[in-house]
């Protein structure tokens, strides 16, 4: 059985009981990074052994995994930090052992976009997770634009590195946002940055940035959101409007109500119109 097992995110006290004993049982344990994960096995004195399997790895290393998972051995998978399969490879493995018939399981524990979401007094009812935003800056526009009119509270990972540019493209893109940054999650120099995007690129011309963030962006107001789509519509008349539902395949009934949400106006407002003109 494959078992990814949830580790700390900073305080090494942050780890369950029944990961302890799945880490100390296993014939083998996966990680990102040996120098990071060997800390925490000698903190706890597990002496299992340890492989690396990561993104630029995990190709050559599935198949000599998946056939030991079917010789009967008991592997577990950890991340360098939070819970596997979270930007990591470990969906990877996931899904081929899925499509082997291969038995896996998880031990829960820390994410670190979950903390600082519920540190940062946000919305936390609907959210959206995007993780790492993608190097290329093609690629990095097109996320950031799919998120101009999200309505849900959006989590992003930043490195240090990085930070200071993807604010400016946040900013420049979603406009002046109120937001959270959080870094060195449940540490001793745990920091939460409540603030707008526009301030925190200024904090951070006086300030160098250090650790990896966890981004939290307020999610577009529902009635600002409304307001903008109106607008779009403005110099359309009711008729054109109607007429591009119809030609669709919409009833008339339908149609209307399609224009009456676009217009942020009611299906009685839209029939006026339609009767008067």
């Amino acid at each position: 059985m494959l078992t990814l097992c949830a580790t700390p995110i900073g305080n090494l006290a942050d780890i369950s009981l029944r990961t302890l004993e799945i880490l100390k049982e296993s014939d083998l344990i996966l990680c990102e990074d040996t120098r990071v994960s060997i800390r925490l096995l000698n903190h706890y004195n597990i002496t299992a052994r340890l492989e690396s399997y990561h993104e630029h790895n995990k190709n050559s290393k599935t198949a000599s995994i998946l056939r030991q998972l079917r010789e009967g051995k008991s592997i577990a998978l950890v991340t360098d930090a939070g819970t596997p399969g979270i930007s990591d490879p470990g969906e990877d493995l996931v899904r081929a052992c899925a499509a082997e018939g291969i038995s896996v399981t998880a031990t829960p524990g820390p994410v670190a976009f979950v903390v600082a979401l519920i540190l940062s007094g946000k919305s936390t009812r609907r959210f959206v997770f995007e993780g790492f935003l993608p190097s290329d800056k093609k690629e990095r526009l097109a996320v950031i634009e799919s998120l101009v009119n999200e309505t849900r509270t959006i989590i992003l990972y930043e490195s240090p590195h990085r930070i200071t540019k993807t604010l400016s493209l946040l900013l420049e893109h979603l406009g002046n946002r109120n937001i959270t940054l959080a870094r060195e999650l449940t540490k001793k120099f745990e920091t939460l940055i409540h603030s707008t995007i526009s301030d925190a690129i200024v904090e951070f011309e006086s300030t160098t940035p250090k650790g990896e963030f966890v981004v939290i962006i307020e999610g577009k107001d529902a009635n600002e959101l409304k307001a903008d789509s109106a607008k779009k519509w403005i110099n359309m008349s009711f008729e054109a409007h109607m007429d591009l539902y119809l030609k669709q395949g919409f009833s008339e009934k339908d149609a209307m109500k399609k224009v009456a949400t676009d217009r942020a106006i009611s299906k009685r407002d839209v029939y006026a119109q339609l009767k008067i003109n």
